[in-house]
């Protein structure tokens, strides 16, 4: 067996896997650190790692600051929260009944490449610019993640054991239940951890383009207009923002793994 075939039947370990990434982490700092203490990068625009994260610690104690970030966050939490309520039974809908999919998916395929961001003007002027303008965009950015992953679970069902139910005189609802929608249900967790990363970009992207309000992307924003730029609270905004999104991700994947282990088991373990 080749070295290549036994990393993947012996999967790393959880520790194993953090420590890859904490010592990934360490070692970009410490590119950033030296890239500005030597002066390959101007400290005017790219501070040293060390002045980033003292200015991050600085603004978790900031009242204000941490304002914008619970703003930012209920936005990013209800706007995720209405995607999945919306694409999970859509996905449903469309992967189970052929002629309706049929009949939506030149619809579908018309506003999916649409990019979100191009719609903020739009949104702003139809319902305003406070945090419904955010939950809005962050829904729509959000819910093609879920809704494809959804439909792609359920083509992967096993077309036998629905037959089976079938054959036992089980309704079309009762095999959605129970074959159908816990065979797709990784898939549909896999899409709602894909679209909490879209709906972090869209909440505070939507909130600098907007430029007024709370939230992260508005303190961002501020930060680079002030003259002369404050250059460390945007980068440590950002480092918040990124910080958030790794746990979020953690967490997702863990809930995963811990409520899907036969799926992990199928198909091995992701590093």
């Amino acid at each position: 067996m080749s070295a290549q075939t036994l990393s993947r039947a012996v999967p790393a370990s959880a520790t194993t896997r953090w420590r890859r990434r904490a010592t990934g982490a360490v070692c970009f700092a410490a590119l950033i650190e030296l890239l500005s203490r030597t002066g390959v990068a101007d400290p005017e625009f790219l501070p040293p790692a060390t002045e980033i994260v003292g200015r991050a610690a600085t603004l978790l104690l900031d009242a204000d600051f941490r304002a914008h970030a619970l703003t930012s966050a209920l936005a990013w939490a209800i706007g995720l929260g209405l995607a999945a309520l919306v694409a999970v039974p859509l996905g449903l809908l469309l992967g189970s009944v052929p002629i309706i999919d049929a009949a939506t998916r030149s619809v579908v395929e018309f506003l999916r490449p649409i990019p979100s961001v191009a719609l903020i003007p739009l949104v702003a002027l139809v319902i305003g610019t406070g945090l419904q303008h955010r939950v809005a965009l962050v829904v729509y950015a959000s819910l093609w993640p879920i809704l494809y992953n959804t439909m792609y679970g359920l083509r992967g069902v096993d077309p036998l054991a629905k037959e089976s139910l079938r054959a036992y005189g089980f309704g079309p609802l009762a095999v959605l239940r129970r074959v159908s929608l816990p065979s797709a249900a990784p898939f549909i967790a896999t899409g709602v951890r894909l679209a909490a990363g879209v709906a972090l970009i869209l909440t505070v992207s939507t909130e600098i383009v907007a430029g007024r309000g709370e939230g992260i992307g508005v303190f961002i924003y501020f930060a680079g207009i002030a003259v002369p730029a404050r250059m460390a609270d945007i980068l440590a905004g950002v480092f918040w923002v990124g910080l958030f999104g790794v746990a979020v991700n953690a967490l997702l994947v863990a809930a995963e793994r811990r409520a899907f282990r036969w799926h992990h088991a199928q198909w091995g373990e992701r590093e």
